[in-house]
C-alpha cells in the first residue's frame, strides 16, 4: 500500500503541472521527470532504475493532458489533420524506437541529456524568439521524418512534443494558433506511443506488488492525471489575465533549477 503522504505529493504535483500546463500550453513533462526522479529517490526506489521509471510514468500521465487539450483546440478547429495524419506515422516510429534506446541506457546519461534539453527549452522560454516562417509545409515525406525527429527526441525526455512540433510547424508558414491546437494532436499518439514503449522496454520490472508496470509507475499516473486534468482549465483561463511573458522567464528559471536537482540526485 503506498504511503498517503507519497501519495498527496503525487496529487500536488499533479496540481502544478495542470495549471503551468494550462499557463504557458506545454505537456508537463518537463516539470514531471526532475520532480518524480525526486520523489521515487525519496521513496527508496534504485537510483539506476528512477530517471527510467519518472520518464515512463511522465508519458503516461501526459495522455490525459493530451487528450484534454486535443479536444479544447479540436473544438476551436485550431487542429490542421491532414498534418497530423501526415506526421502520426513518423511520430509512432521515432517514439516507439526512442523508449527501447532509453532503456538501453543508464540513468545518467540520460539525465544528463535531459538536463541539457531542459536548458534549451529555458533558453527559448527567455529569449522568447519565434521562428520566421520561411517556406511551405513539407510533403508526406518531409512530414513524416519530422515527425519521427521529434517523436524520438520527445521519447527520450517524455514530452508531449510541443516545444518542438509548434516551432517545426510555424517555420513553414503556419499560423501559430493551428500550430499549437495541431501540436496538441500530435501529443496524443506521441504519449500513447511513448507509454507502450516504456512498458515494453522495462517488462522486466514490472512488480504489480510495488504497482509497477514496465518503467510506469501506476499510483503517480493516477494521481497526476486526476489533478492535472482538473487544474488544466484554471491555468488556461489565468494566462488571459497574468503577465505571461514574465511568468515565463520565472518559470525557465525553476525549469533550470529542477533539471539541476536531478543531476545532482543522481550523482
Amino acid at each position: 500500500m503506498i504511503g498517503i503522504e507519497w501519495l498527496a505529493l503525487y496529487l500536488g504535483l499533479g496540481i502544478f503541472v495542470g495549471f503551468m500546463a494550462g499557463l504557458f500550453g506545454i505537456g508537463g513533462g518537463i516539470i514531471m521527470v526532475p520532480a518524480l526522479t525526486a520523489i521515487f529517490i525519496a521513496q527508496g526506489m534504485p537510483v539506476e532504475e528512477v530517471v527510467h521509471l519518472a520518464l515512463g510514468t511522465s508519458m503516461s500521465a501526459i495522455i490525459v493532458t493530451s487528450f484534454a487539450s486535443m479536444r479544447a483546440h479540436n473544438a476551436k478547429e485550431g487542429v490542421l489533420w491532414d498534418i497530423v495524419k501526415a506526421m502520426v506515422p513518423g511520430i509512432i516510429l521515432g517514439t516507439f524506437a526512442a523508449t527501447f534506446v532509453a532503456a538501453y541506457l543508464k540513468s545518467m546519461p540520460l539525465a544528463v541529456f535531459f538536463s541539457f534539453f531542459t536548458a534549451y527549452v529555458a533558453l527559448q522560454m527567455i529569449i522568447d524568439k519565434k521562428p520566421k516562417p520561411t517556406r511551405q509545409i513539407s510533403g508526406k515525406k518531409g512530414l513524416f521524418f519530422g515527425g519521427s525527429v521529434i517523436g524520438s527526441i520527445s521519447a527520450l525526455v517524455s514530452i508531449g512534443g510541443g516545444s518542438l512540433t509548434v516551432p517545426y510547424l510555424v517555420w513553414q508558414n503556419i499560423d501559430l494558433k493551428k500550430a499549437i491546437g495541431t501540436s496538441a494532436a500530435i501529443g496524443l499518439p506521441l504519449s500513447i506511443t511513448g507509454t507502450l514503449g516504456y512498458i515494453i522496454a522495462g517488462w522486466d520490472h514490472t512488480s504489480m506488488e510495488n504497482y509497477q508496470l514496465g518503467f510506469v509507475y501506476l499510483p503517480s499516473v493516477a494521481a497526476i492525471s486526476v489533478t492535472s486534468f482538473f487544474m488544466a482549465p484554471y491555468g488556461a483561463k489565468l494566462a488571459h489575465v497574468l503577465p505571461v511573458a514574465i511568468l515565463k522567464k520565472v518559470f525557465a528559471l525553476l525549469l533550470i533549477m529542477l533539471s539541476m536537482k536531478m543531476l545532482l540526485s543522481i550523482l
